[in-house]
């Protein structure tokens, strides 16, 4: 027996031989399924990233439409001999199925959710984002977006989930927000600084609103009504509540409406004005001052138009009918007074509209914004007198059709009901935009004030910011803001993104800690749930009425895929945790973890 084995291995080496060698080859094969998952993740994060549907409508081998997932894996297998071959030859694991679909984008929204959740805790501050709409499946949606602070020192506002309501009382939503941030925030209920909601009652009521309903578990969520909602309300406010105005901005709808109901009628318009109208919208006052610019400019040329309608013969009676009024109705006094009138106001309010719209902005510039707004609406009511008479004096030198006609209103009625809009517009952004205990603390950092607060320091702004934020500490943050107010170099930041970046890039943050801590609320404090009305976009696009029985949670994964496409990116191991994470879910035939 030892002259048998004389000269060879002994059995133990010859077993840990062919033990390394099977654990060599099942690792070859697991990198091999590894490079196969991750090109087919690959074709998964594309088609979410560009809300493109998975599933084609007839999948088998021999079908010639498969749909664009399928499509795409082909393509990719045409560039990638790996996945061609495993396509071609595969039994056990091809990973194009449904249920493999299913299970990768349930594993990329997790993995997607845990990477938000761990920078929110690293973070010191955190405001939410909540809006509600009604899907095409008429189901009540809940979207939630968070704003935070993150490592890099950047703002950001990550979409966090969509979530199926029951009801959409405030019960029900304040619940499903408890619920989600019990898992992001557990243990600390003073990280949440700051709630924004739209203006509905069921969100704002001080007593049983879902804004009162979070405060009472997150003692620091104030609540602040969007501000891009609240511009919208002022110019609701000016143009329902006068008559005329009301009239005005009826008969301008019309306009649109009319050129909308015929192709024959729009082909005059391009053919005359070159200009298309701008179709109605109930959501965005942006459609009234887009109309009204869009009328005023090329007002010559819609009288041309709509009389070369009427003239031609070739239209039906109510086209004919309704053209002339269109036409008398461009030639009428009061309409044109309302039509110059409106296009000196709407360049304001487009300006402060988009800049509420933007992720960056702060309560100082809010601040700065609407009392630029508030400004430029005062010099034009300063001038509504020389409005009228540059008016009067422009219709009666254009010619006999506009003079010869009865005037409706007097010079002095145009100036009395301009007046009105300009004051309806001033006191309700007054009213609105008042900055109570928790946004003056703004007011502390704006740098246009430093020279004033150098000599006289606000004590009351100061008193109302640590009511609202008693994390602060007071006497260290006053002495700090009166350095930074004797200093000229702070000066110059308009912001407090600017301030708090200026702080983070000469690394005196510790010296002016409280500061930086007020600064970072401020940042963190939302100025508009505009990120939460951008996720209802995406929902109609990836919840189509092709696609209304979609699942919740695959939802949740096309839209996460799609509205945080650059965080995916910049998740170096994206595919690599996905992959651990599909492989952990439960037993496969297909090897994926390495021995």
């Amino acid at each position: 027996m030892k002259l048998s084995f004389f000269g060879r291995l002994s059995i133990a080496e010859q077993l840990d031989e062919g033990y390394r060698i099977g654990i060599r080859k099942h690792n070859e094969e697991v990198t091999k399924n590894r490079h196969i998952l991750s090109r087919i993740i690959d074709c998964v994060k594309f088609c979410g990233a560009f809300e493109l549907a998975l599933r084609g409508h007839d999948e088998t081998e021999a079908s010639a439409n498969p749909g664009i997932f399928r499509g795409l894996v082909n393509f990719v297998a045409s560039l990638d001999g790996v996945l061609r071959e495993h396509l071609e030859n595969a039994t056990v694991f091809k990973g194009t199925s449904k249920t493999v679909q299913n299970e990768l984008l349930d594993c990329m929204y997790d993995v997607l959710r845990e990477h938000i959740i761990k920078e929110v805790q690293s973070s010191d501050f955190l405001s939410i984002q909540a809006d509600e709409t009604m899907d095409i499946a008429t189901k009540n949606q809940l979207v939630l977006v968070l704003r935070y602070i993150d490592d890099k020192n950047n703002v950001q506002e990550r979409f966090f989930e969509f979530i199926a309501l029951r009801s959409a009382s405030s019960e029900s939503i304040a619940t499903a927000l408890k619920d989600r941030l019990a898992v992001i925030i557990p243990l600390d209920q003073h990280k949440l600084i700051c709630q924004a909601y739209d203006g509905a009652s069921v969100m704002r009521g001080a007593t049983a609103g879902v804004q009162k309903k979070m405060q009472d578990v997150y003692p620091n969520a104030h609540y602040i009504h969007c501000y891009a909602h609240q511009l919208n309300l002022i110019m609701q406010q000016a143009t329902s509540h006068i008559s005329n105005v009301r009239i005005f901005f009826s008969n301008l709808s019309g306009f649109a409406s009319f050129f909308s109901k015929s192709p024959k009628r729009t082909a005059v318009l391009d053919k005359v004005v070159a200009h298309r109208l701008p179709t109605s919208s109930n959501v965005r006052w942006n459609f009234h001052s887009r109309a009204v610019n869009t009328v005023f400019e090329h007002r010559e040329d819609l009288i041309q138009c709509f009389e070369s309608i009427r003239d031609s013969g070739d239209f039906d009676p109510n086209a004919v009918r309704e053209a002339e009024g269109f036409a008398m109705l461009l030639e009428n006094q009061q309409f044109q007074f309302f039509l110059q009138l409106f296009h000196n106001i709407m360049p304001h309010v487009d300006l402060l509209y988009a800049k509420l719209q933007k992720k960056n902005i702060d309560s100082v510039h809010i601040n700065q914004c609407t009392q630029q707004f508030q400004q430029n609406i005062q010099k034009i009511r300063d001038s509504l007198h020389s409005m009228v008479e540059q008016s009067i004096g422009s219709e009666e030198s254009s010619g006999s059709r506009t003079t010869k006609r009865r005037r409706a209103l007097s010079p002095q009625d145009h100036v009395q009901i301009a007046a009105e809009v300009c004051d309806t517009i001033l006191g309700h952004a007054k009213e609105r935009f008042s900055f109570t205990d928790h946004l003056v603390s703004a007011t502390l950092l704006q740098g246009d004030r430093y020279a004033q607060y150098s000599t006289a320091f606000p004590e009351d702004a100061l008193r109302s910011t640590l009511k609202a934020y008693p994390m602060l500490n007071g006497s260290k943050l006053k002495t700090e803001l009166s350095l930074i107010y004797s200093k000229d170099e702070f000066k110059a930041c308009c912001g407090a993104v600017d301030l708090f970046q200026l702080f983070m890039e000469n690394n005196v943050a510790e010296v002016f800690s409280e500061t930086v801590t007020l600064l970072k609320i401020l940042i963190t404090t939302p100025m508009t749930t505009a990120e939460a009305e951008r996720c209802f976009s995406t929902l109609k696009r990836i919840k189509t009425f092709l696609r209304n029985t979609m699942t919740q949670d695959r939802l949740n994964a096309l839209a996460m895929l799609s509205m945080e496409k650059r965080l995916v990116t910049e998740m170096t191991d994206f595919n690599q945790k996905v992959i651990e994470k599909f492989a952990g879910l439960k037993e496969r035939r297909a090897k994926f973890m390495f021995k």
